[in-house]
């Protein structure tokens, strides 16, 4: 395959498979004519267009000259610049990259037009030479970029061959050139993600905003940026990663290592899942306490966030991608918290004095609540009571109290070892032990519950019959309608509400380490540009007589988005009553249940 100077670039398609140096000035065919400056007469050979923008990567700005590899939007008049394609080059070879890339991407990549990077001063003969390859890769506009070596001196030109306003001149447009980080583009999401659909051949269509576009294009053209100048492939470019991939020997090891295990616990996974899935689980005993306990519904959470980190099946977008991670640096978290509570438990043989500590808190809870009761069935505050209802009432009570005091010192001896346990459940993460540990303090203070349950019921009778009274003395009658009582106050919930905090604070914690997307804010203050909610531009020149040129800069997304945007699903079978809620249930003596119920919305 001979060699051809640019006499064979002004041969059109037949001279595609030959290879294109840069030659002699004299040899090229039809010089476009050099534009006037500005301010020119109205017999100028150049008529003025419309003003499109130039998107140029910051790393091409040194490179050698060469052709301009991109893409088109038409709907925003932008043109993507993504490589520089480098003398010498087979048109068909250019070709077959960018079929390769389309095929890859799904994006519609073309030979904008051409780069001249003038170094010396012999060089300035190639400008010429690089017009004339329009008419090998023909495309509309044509744009044509030149830099001065070592000066800040750019020139922005786009032709337009076909349809000219007046016979035998070119179309010019005015051109913005706007620098961007190739680098950062690429590895950046844009908020919120823009749904670009593809066309029927096979291009990506732009969204609303031209930003979107931009984006996309760099995203779908990763196939392009593998290739760098120390490959022996036909066609040399210049892009972000020109002088030299990057890769790391233990993270391809990772990548060889993650499938082979993926799928081995992806296997176990599904086992776990089968067997939990058993109809022995689902009769009534083992279903309803199952349906209560934090810690089973902790277990299951836990199965499904596994199930999805070590799924073999790739993720579809860059969000699905990032809910992976998130799920993924929770779990690591989560196991972390629970080893170090584990060694500081183990450290110092901590939970021997917990063991010996909880009897002797229990009797004084135990005692002070039946100074409690003792002063209610008496006189409390000078108040003359029904004594034969509170000798009944502080009874039953008393007697539940005695049953609690009883059923503590007979698991004395083995309080120790069930705190053990739950130090060594926390091996599968702080989220288990807290939950199993929630559920052992709804277990020891099930007595207080059924105070409260008892008092609620007595109490909202106590409502019932008043209302009613007060609604005979005013000779009025009961609305269904409005559903209007009155109530009193009543001391009795303030023992239960100290149980709801503690746990709620617990299953607080849980949801806290559960839901927050650890990873997505690790971005966020460390890699801000990774989570883009816009960008701005910062010019750079704005002269007469030269383009104006711009530089696009990423503008972070804002904490409270990125908590908001990648948070993710809580679980758990408590019920989260709002404070208005809360306080209601209790003014009006509404039972308030330690578990979800089934009316209950999810968190």
């Amino acid at each position: 395959m001979g060699l051809v100077s640019r006499g064979a670039a002004a041969a059109g398609v037949g001279a595609a498979s030959a290879v294109v140096r840069p030659g002699p000035p004299h040899a090229v065919p039809h010089p476009i004519p050099t534009p006037p400056p500005e301010g020119a007469a109205l017999g100028s050979s150049r008529v003025p267009g419309m003003v499109l923008k130039a998107f140029f990567p910051t790393c091409c700005a040194s490179a050698d000259s060469g052709l301009l590899v991109g893409r088109w939007v038409p709907e925003q008049s932008s043109a993507v610049v993504l490589a520089v394609v480098h003398f010498p080059f087979i048109p068909l070879q250019v070709k077959e990259l960018l079929a390769q890339v389309h095929q890859a991407g799904r994006v519609g990549l073309a030979v904008l037009g051409t780069w001249c990077h003038r170094r010396q001063e012999a060089e300035e003969s190639l400008g010429h030479f690089l017009e004339g390859l329009g008419t090998i890769f023909s495309h509309e506009p044509w744009l044509q970029l030149c830099r001065e070596q070592g000066s800040k001196l750019w020139s922005c030109k786009a032709t337009r061959r076909q349809v000219p306003p007046c016979p035998g001149a070119p179309y010019e447009d005015q051109v913005m050139l706007v620098f961007y980080d190739q680098r950062k583009v690429l590895l950046s999401q844009l908020h919120p993600p823009a749904a670009l659909p593809d066309c029927l051949a096979g291009d990506a269509a732009p969204s609303a905003g031209g930003l979107a576009a931009v984006f996309d294009t760099v995203a779908r053209s990763e196939a392009l940026f593998r290739s760098d100048r120390f490959d022996d492939g036909p066609v040399r470019l210049s892009h972000w990663q020109s002088d030299g991939v990057e890769a790391s020997i233990l993270a391809e090891l990772a990548k060889r290592a993650s499938g082979p295990v993926c799928v081995l616990l992806a296997c176990l996974l599904s086992l776990v899942s089968a067997a939990s899935a058993c109809r022995l689980f689902k009769l009534w005993p083992l279903s309803f306490v199952w349906s209560k306990l934090s810690v089973c519904e902790q277990l299951r959470h836990r199965l499904e966030q596994l199930t999805l980190v070590f799924s073999t099946q790739k993720a579809e977008n860059p969000t699905q991608l990032m809910r992976k991670a998130n799920v993924l640096v929770s779990v690591l978290l989560d196991v972390a918290l629970g080893l170090a509570l584990l060694s500081w438990l183990r450290g110092k043989d901590r939970i021997g004095p917990l063991a010996e500590a909880l009897v002797p808190v229990a009797d004084h809870v135990a005692e002070e609540l039946q100074h409690l009761l003792q002063w209610l069935m008496g006189a409390p505050a000078g108040l003359k009571m029904n004594r034969a209802l509170d000798q009944v009432l502080g009874r039953f009570f008393l007697y539940h109290l005695h049953l609690w005091i009883s059923y503590i010192h007979l698991m004395s001896p083995f309080i120790e070892r069930i705190l053990w346990h739950v130090g060594l459940s926390a091996c599968l993460g702080l989220t288990v032990a807290l939950s199993i540990l929630s559920d052992i303090i709804a277990l020891l203070t099930f007595h207080i519950y059924c105070f409260y349950v008892y008092g609620a019921r007595l109490y909202c009778l106590k409502i019932c019959g008043l209302s009613s009274l007060w609604r005979l003395f005013r000779g009025k009658k009961w609305n269904v309608l409005r559903q209007r009582v009155d109530s009193c106050s009543y001391d009795l919930d303030q023992l239960r509400l100290l149980v709801v905090a503690v746990q709620g604070l617990m299953h607080l914690l849980v949801d806290l380490i559960n839901s927050l997307p650890l990873y997505s804010l690790g971005l966020r203050l460390c890699r801000p540009y990774r989570l883009a909610a816009g960008v701005k531009f910062r010019v750079l020149e704005h002269e007469a007589g030269r383009p104006l040129r711009l530089l696009m800069q990423i503008n972070p997304l804002p904490y409270g988005r990125v908590v908001h945007t990648y948070r993710l699903p809580s679980c758990g079978c408590h019920p989260t009553h709002p404070w208005g809620s809360l306080c209601r249930k209790l003014f009006f003596g509404e039972l308030i249940y330690p578990w979800r119920q089934r009316g209950d919305k999810q968190a």
